[in-house]
Formats: structure tokens, sequence, C-alpha cells
């Protein structure tokens, strides 16, 4: 039913209108209480072998809504009640900005992909921060805040930038993200090389423990899917040298060769960062790699390419305790937890493993 609704209406849509209209039906439908309780007994019914325990917290099930969809924490309910685990909002950056000028996000359609290069448009740290801060919980969730650099920031003052966001945001974040891996923002994954990362996750860290006191609030990175193979292996070893508590792996890709593409041309090669189905071997290799290197030491993320339940499977038997997904949302729908949650528990319950978290990294103990 989805798919010839999208078919026929949303894809004569501009992409961005799209995602903003369905946005808004989605928070409607969160503020009237019969309306989503109605729908998430639907949408979002609970599988109790799925319950699932990372970064010292408790979720449903370990299955997330990758940042991006929800950049500024507008929407944590509506994403919950569809059936989402837990909802990393953001990018957030320290200060407001309109992002890159439209068209900026683009179909893929054959290829089941998205190209975006959005540019971290959100309202800035201050203004996220107060609206988490006035949130009153419908559906209880776990709530990731990702923090990126603002764009007119230079990169000599980026760490400054980074830390003034997690002095806001860390009071009201489940678990904290800093994304050193868009492509769209000039400079920002000369991040990830370890020199520079190493100072800026270190002030993050401690930005976060000095704006809350009473707990802990656990740090990832998000790298990105087009990093040397010997760099993912630096990244993992600089995540265990500063105690951080997981890394997600991956955030979109410039790559366009090797991926087998069908789309026409000169929509492949818009500029910006590819995500979707053509992200999958790649994503998966880096988890894998990474899995390797830190095993159970720190919680691995799976995201990149995730369409149905099997690739969200294959990800936690590679050595993820949480998955993500987005792009597969827009083409797949409300419906798609529903499927994936019930595809999930079908697996676990036909696998050797008494749990979920005895799957994770599962195929890596096999080889070893």
């Amino acid at each position: 039913m989805y798919k010839l609704f999208f078919r026929l209406f949303f894809q004569r849509m501009d992409p961005e209108q799209a995602h903003y209209l369905a946005f808004r039906w989605i928070r409607t439908a969160a503020r009237v209480p019969v309306l989503r309780t109605f729908v998430a007994a639907v949408l979002a019914p609970r599988h109790a072998e799925l319950r699932t325990e990372a970064l010292g917290l408790r979720m449903h099930g370990p299955f997330g809504l990758a940042a991006g969809f929800d950049k500024n924490a507008v929407a944590v309910d509506g994403m919950s009640m569809l059936g989402f685990d837990h909802v990393e909002i953001g990018t957030v950056t320290g200060e407001p900005q309109p992002g890159n000028p439209r068209k900026r996000l683009f179909r893929l359609v054959s290829d089941r992909a998205l190209i975006n290069r959005m540019g971290f448009n959100n309202e800035g740290s201050l203004a996220v921060a107060a609206r988490l801060a006035s949130r009153r919980p419908v559906f209880r969730t776990v709530v990731g805040v990702n923090i990126g650099k603002t764009k007119v920031v230079p990169e000599d003052e980026a760490v400054h930038d980074y830390v003034k966001s997690a002095e806001r945001l860390a009071p009201h974040a489940d678990y904290l993200v800093v994304n050193v891996s868009s492509p769209n923002t000039p400079g920002l994954r000369n991040l990830q090389a370890v020199d520079h990362l190493r100072p800026l996750l270190t002030a993050v860290r401690e930005a976060a423990d000095r704006a809350v006191t009473t707990r802990r609030v656990p740090l990832l990175v998000k790298i990105a899917p087009d990093l040397a193979d010997e760099d993912v292996d630096a990244v993992a070893d600089l995540a265990v040298e500063l105690g951080l508590d997981g890394i997600i792996a991956t955030n979109t890709t410039v790559a366009r060769e090797g991926l087998g593409l069908t789309s026409p041309p000169d929509l492949v090669q818009e500029t910006g960062g590819l995500s979707g189905a053509p992200l999958k071997e790649r994503s998966l290799e880096v988890l894998r790699r990474l899995y390797a290197r830190v095993g159970d030491r720190i919680t691995l993320v799976g995201v990149g390419g995730i369409g149905d339940a099997e690739d969200a499977w294959q990800r936690i038997l590679a050595g993820a305790t949480l998955v993500q997904g987005y792009s597969a949302f827009v083409y797949e729908g409300p419906f798609w937890m529903r499927a994936l949650h019930k595809g999930l528990a079908a697996r676990l319950r036909t696998s050797p493993y008494a749990t979920l978290a005895d799957a994770v990294g599962a195929d890596a103990r096999k080889a070893a």
C-alpha cells in the first residue's frame, strides 16, 4: 500500500518537501492521544526477546533512527510511535545555520538510495537544548544527540564549537555522538585524523562531564565509510585508549564507483553523501574490521544500507549491539519497523543464540 502511495504521490514531489510533509503527519499523529496509542499498537508491537542493553541504557530493541531525519528534536515521540527503539537527533551545531542551498536532497529510486548535501541545517544547540529540556515524553525511548561543527567556524576552532554544543546538550542526552564524518561541511572529515580527533574527543568528554555530574553520558564517534582500513584501525585504537563508549559505522559515502548504481548518471554525480542500499557492503566491512579490533570493549552501532531484518541481523552477527536506519524508511514507509522487528525476532528464535546479546559478534567468533 505504501509503495503504491510512494510512487503515485511522494515520488512526484521534491524529496525535501516530501520529507517535511511526512514529518508533519508523524508529529500530528503523535500529538493526538487516542490516535498515537492506536498507531503505536499497530506499528510498534514489542518483542520481549529483542530487549537490548547498550551504553548502560535499556531499550525495547536494538534498532534506532539514524541522525539526519529529526535534526531539531521535534518528532522524538512520533518516531518512537512508529517503532524505533532509540532516536538519534541532529546533527546539531553550535550555532544555527540554514544549510546548503536547495536543491540538496535527491532520490536514487532504482538504487534504493539517497544523496544529500543538506549541510547540517538546524536551529543550533541552544534552541535544541531548550526543546529537549521542555520535552514531556509520551513514549519511553532513548534519545541520542549527534553534534557537528558549525560551517563558518574555522577548523582550528572546531574543538570550542563542539564543546559548546556538548555543554548545552549533554544534560538532555541519553548518549552523545561526535560527528566528524559528514561530507557536506568543508574540512569536517579532516577531524577524523587521530591527531585531530584525540583532542576533540577528550575536550567533548570533559565538557559532558562538567555539564552532567550525576551520571556519565556515553560518548560515541561517527566515522565515514571512506576511511582507509588503516585509519579505521587507528580510530578503533584511539577509542579504546580514550575509554570511548562506542563507534557508529558508518556515515554516508562520497564514493560512486564500484557501487553498481543504475540511476541516471546526472543524478548519480550530484555532490553530497550517498546513503541507502549501495552502502551496505562497505559499511558491513568497516563494522567487521572495527569488531576485530575492539571486540566487546566498545559498543558498535551498525548503520548504512540496512533495508530489512536480514541486513540488521547480519550487522548484529558482525558485531553491532545497536543498528540504525534512515534511507530505507523513506522507501518502505511506516510499516518498516514492524516488519523489521518481526523478522529479527524470527531470526533469533531459529538461531543457536539464547539472546540477542549472544548473537553480537558471533560471526567473528566463528572465524577465530
